[in-house]
Order: C-alpha cells, then sequence, then structure tokens
C-alpha cells in the first residue's frame, strides 16, 4: 500500500499534524451462476448493468458491472457459498485505500476468505475505488477521475448481484481503514440495505479538523487526488453530511461492530512477520506511521462510542491495548466480529 516516497511524505504529513494539535460493452450471453439468468437481462433501470462473467473456479467469479454513475466498468469479485441449492445472504467485504487494486488486499495479506467459505454466504468484492473513500464526489477529479462510488454500492451494484447469483437480499458489509467509514456511510445512505456494518480500524469522524486531516491524507497525500472535488472545501455542508458521527442516529436498527488498536506496535509490528507487507529495513517508518493512523482512529471510534451511547444505539466496540494500522489485526477482527455479522445476515432484521 505504500510506496517508499509516499511513507516519507506520509510520515512528514502526520508530524506536521501532530504539531498542529491534532494528536495524533456489450453483453454476451454466457449463462451466469443463477440458473435461469444470463448476463443480458442483468440490467437495471437507472442503466447499469452485468457486460460479462468470468468464472474462475467452482466457487469463484468474476462479474463485470457498469456502472451508469460512473459510465465505467468496474470488476466484482464473487466467492460463492459451498451449497447454493437454496438462495443465500451476502458479505460485502470492501478492501481498504487501494481498492484492492494492489497487494493490500483481504485476500494477499489474510485467510479472511478461507475463513468466510465455511460460512452458507456470497462474498462480494468491489475492485476499484483506490482512495476514494467510496464516496459520491461531487466533481471529477484530474487524478481519481469519476466517482460516485456510494451511488453504484447501494443503488447500482446491489439488485445485479441478487439476480445474478439468486441472492436472498439480505445484505451485511465489513471493511477496513478507509473503507471502514464508507461502509458507515452506505448504511446511513441507505438503512437497511445492510442489516450488520463491522468497521475495522476505519475512522469514524471526519468533518472535525482530525478527521479532515486523517481523510486528506488518505485522498491526497497517498492519493493524489483533491478533496475539494470530494466533499468541497472543509467549511462544505457535505464534510458533516458524511460524517458517520454526526449522522449517527440513522445507524439505529443496525448490527454494528467497531474495531481499533491504540496505536502502540504488538504482535503484528515485528520486522518480517508474517503479516509485514514491508521490507524488514522499512518497518519502523511503517510501524511509525501506522501508529499514528491507528491513534487517531482509535480517537475517533471512542468518539463514535460515547455518541451512540448518548442516542441509545447499541453497538460491540473492541479496544485492543495494542496495535498499529495493519492486517494481522484486521484478520482477528474479521473473525471477532462474524457473531455480529452472522446476526444480521441470518438473525431476525
Amino acid at each position: 500500500m505504500y510506496h517508499r516516497t509516499r511513507r516519507r511524505i506520509a510520515l512528514a504529513a502526520f508530524v506536521s499534524a501532530i504539531s498542529l494539535g491534532i494528536g495524533v460493452s456489450p453483453a454476451s450471453a454466457e449463462p451466469v451462476s443463477n440458473p435461469g439468468v444470463t448476463v443480458p437481462s442483468l440490467k437495471s433501470p437507472d442503466g447499469s448493468y452485468v457486460s460479462r462473467i468470468e468464472t474462475k473456479d467452482s466457487r469463484n467469479l468474476r462479474m463485470y458491472v457498469y456502472s451508469a454513475a460512473m459510465n465505467n466498468t468496474v470488476a466484482v469479485d464473487v466467492l460463492r457459498p459451498a451449497d447454493t441449492s437454496a438462495p443465500a445472504p451476502s458479505l460485502y467485504l470492501f478492501n481498504g485505500a487501494g481498492g484492492g487494486m494492489d497487494d493490500a488486499s483481504w485476500q494477499r495479506n489474510t485467510d479472511a476468505l478461507q475463513f468466510l467459505a465455511t460460512k452458507n454466504i456470497n462474498v462480494i468484492q468491489v475492485v476499484g475505488g483506490a482512495w476514494s473513500f467510496y464516496t459520491d464526489w461531487i466533481a471529477p477529479d484530474p487524478v481519481l477521475g469519476v466517482n460516485k462510488w456510494q451511488t453504484f454500492t447501494t443503488e447500482e451494484l446491489p439488485p445485479l448481484v441478487d439476480a445474478a447469483l439468486g441472492a436472498n437480499g439480505v445484505n451485511a458489509v465489513a471493511a477496513l481503514s478507509m473503507t471502514g467509514t464508507s461502509v458507515l456511510n452506505f448504511a446511513i445512505a441507505k438503512p437497511g440495505l445492510f442489516r450488520s456494518v463491522a468497521a475495522y480500524s476505519g475512522i469514524a469522524q471526519v468533518s472535525d479538523p482530525i478527521g479532515q486531516q486523517m481523510v486528506k491524507l488518505t485522498v491526497e497525500t497517498w492519493g493524489g487526488g483533491d478533496t475539494r472535488n470530494m466533499w468541497g472545501p472543509t467549511d462544505s455542508p457535505l464534510w458533516r453530511q458524511n460524517d458517520p458521527m454526526v449522522n449517527a442516529e440513522k445507524l439505529r436498527g443496525t448490527h454494528l461492530f467497531f474495531s481499533t488498536g491504540t496505536g502502540i506496535p504488538g504482535e503484528f509490528d515485528q520486522a518480517g512477520g508474517k503479516f509485514r507487507m514491508e521490507e524488514p529495513s522499512e518497518t519502523p517508518q511503517v510501524v511509525a506511521i501506522g501508529a499514528v493512523i491507528e491513534g487517531g482512529v482509535n480517537w475517533s471510534n471512542r468518539n463514535m462510542n460515547n455518541r451512540l451511547n448518548e442516542l441509545g444505539i447499541p453497538a460491540k466496540f473492541v479496544y485492543r491495548s495494542t496495535g498499529t494500522h495493519s492486517w494481522g489485526y484486521w484478520q482477528d477482527d474479521l473473525k471477532s466480529s462474524w457473531p455480529v455479522l452472522s446476526e444480521g445476515l441470518f438473525g431476525a432484521p
């Protein structure tokens, strides 16, 4: 996820933040997974459609979905349940800031898909949307292009997934880091679409100066985009409209799971460890960046916890005593969150 130059810039930016008091095509006739449904029929009134489906093996597919909102085709990876004799629910599982287009993915760094393969669910992974916060941008960006990812995820994609897979329309969503913010906003924007939401090391508060700085570091420092094309200047009301904590009331009725470390290096932060992506010589710098990120995440999650308590909205919060912003912790968090995800996928609405 981190390139050397971006790491240096990011670390400098975080040090500055601390000093400021931040503290831390055409469709084919190929048959698809749902018997009786062919690709040409998988179209929505909004103009979105499934252009083709590639079968990787008996349980893994890649769907190519044309998004009318973005005028672009998006790859969507699907893990099917072992038993497809009856309609199954779907877990939408999002990668982090790289959008699953780099090595920073669930498949590359964890056993998440092996774990989820034992559950009777469809696992849906969108490939794309790097550095975008999976939100609807107000303007095209010279670097990051046209981004209408919230519309794609909450409006365009689910009915196409349900039709293609014969899914039962019951959904949950889980995500980490940047997309931890996104999935909370999905649930706020479209109540009832996702019965459970799990956010691992996600920024739960984005419209205050600390949250804005963290968003800018992701979009601008690492992604090269401009947050003014996303939500406008920092005094724009769109920042508050896209702040999960500000809009927490709309999470009522959703099964919620949050997790965060403290930023203190822990068991998965040692050079050469199983979950380290970088060269061992780079680990101290990467851990330093991850420590500051996770410290900010922890702060925002505690604020969200307090807000949900004020509103009387139940949620499961896991505060690890150690841990930075890295994959070993997220693998554990996914498994810890399964009871909450399962409650939405298989329990009463």
